[in-house]
């Protein structure tokens, strides 16, 4: 789900005086439940039941509303040191979806390695429930290497680009 309506739906639940609210989109579901005395929202997410058929690691499919950009640990840290990766930014997905390199199969992909980007240009796109969710540079400097295929599923904080 996009991250823009789960903030939308939590907004919403606290203007209100409900206690849980439960949306469902597709195979996707999503329910956010206020705590004892108004305590801020919990997110459960529940992934389509294509996601589930992957062999998974004991981590959840989606942490409950983790910064994007904040620090990370564990497997996506050892990922990064054993994956190969080059030194610089590393730009992780956001969200899990299907990673596309170019908005269209017959255009030219947004990014190429070695070329110069800026803050805040599109990277890439994510489709996430038939929605395309642009994935922008969040340093500016030069593509050190796309990790990612188009047309790949990728997972939360997933590295999608490195940017040197």
């Amino acid at each position: 789900m996009d991250l823009r309506k789960l903030k939308k739906l939590i907004e919403l639940l606290e203007e209100s005086n409900l206690a849980e609210i439960e949306i469902k989109e597709g195979e996707e579901s999503v329910r956010l439940s206020r705590g004892a005395s108004g305590a801020a929202p919990v997110v459960y997410a529940q992934a389509p039941a294509a996601a589930h058929a992957a062999p998974r690691s004991a981590e959840p499919v989606m942490p409950m509303l983790s910064p994007v950009d904040g620090p990370t640990g564990g497997r996506a840290a050892a990922e990064a040191a054993g994956s190969g990766l080059p030194d610089g930014h590393v730009v992780k997905s956001p969200m899990v979806g299907t990673f596309y390199a170019s908005p269209a199969p017959d255009k030219p992909a947004f990014v190429s390695v070695g070329q110069s980007v800026k803050a805040g240009e599109t990277l890439g796109i994510i489709e996430a429930m038939k929605m395309f969710n642009p994935i922008e540079a969040d340093a500016s400097g030069t593509v050190l290497a796309i990790v990612c295929e188009s047309g790949q599923p990728v997972e939360f904080d997933q590295p999608l680009f490195v940017i040197g």
